[in-house]
């Protein structure tokens, strides 16, 4: 029985010696595997989830009170000008005007980024742009900005307003945008005035 054994022991070194370097040694345990710690992007290609929840509101205000008096008086000509006889005029403006604009934007979703760069101090570069299209409509989003990899969370996401240099669009193709956008005469009345 011990002849059995050493003779199976022997054709198994003689198997693997025959096997290139590394391919006998294989492991079913991944060490790229941290059981402990979570994931985070780190590398160009990694995908990193952005909640996008922005509000903005805006307010501007103005006013404006003018006044203005002219008074011009012209005496009687003398000599050579004596036809010239005295006149005068005076006029007065005044001007009141105010004026406000409010404006607020929200915009709530989630749009999946790559890590398009790495940065020398690990910040990733990330962007990302979703289409969705509805009703004859194409809303594109678009998103590109600088994150952290230590701000990402255990579900591998982001929030919107932990991105640096963000830039976050919303751009509309579609029936609903022809019919909101002014026609050609009046863009070029409103360039001009």
């Amino acid at each position: 029985m011990s002849k059995k054994i050493l003779l199976a022991a022997a054709v198994f070194i003689i198997i693997l010696a025959g096997l290139p370097d590394g391919a006998g040694a294989r492991s079913l345990w991944n060490d790229r595997t941290n059981w402990v710690a979570d994931r985070r992007p780190s590398a160009v290609g990694d995908i990193v989830t952005v909640v996008v929840n922005e509000r903005t509101k805006t307010k501007d205000q103005g006013k404006t009170d003018v006044s203005k008096s002219n008074d011009n008086r012209v005496g009687d000509g003398f000599g050579i000008f004596d036809f010239i006889k005295a006149f005068g005029f005076s006029s007065k403006s005044n001007m009141k005007g105010d004026g406000s604009t409010e404006r607020t934007h929200t915009a709530q979703t989630q749009i999946t980024c790559l890590v398009t760069d790495i940065l020398p101090n690990g910040n990733l570069i990330i962007e990302g742009t979703r289409d969705v299209a509805t009703h004859e409509e194409t809303l594109q989003l678009h998103i590109v900005g600088v994150i952290r990899p230590q701000d990402v969370n255990s579900y591998n996401q982001i929030a919107s307003d932990k991105i640096a240099n963000a830039e976050i669009g919303v751009k509309g193709k579609g029936a609903l945008t022809r019919l909101q956008k002014p026609g050609i005469l009046t863009q070029i009345l409103q360039a001009i005035f």
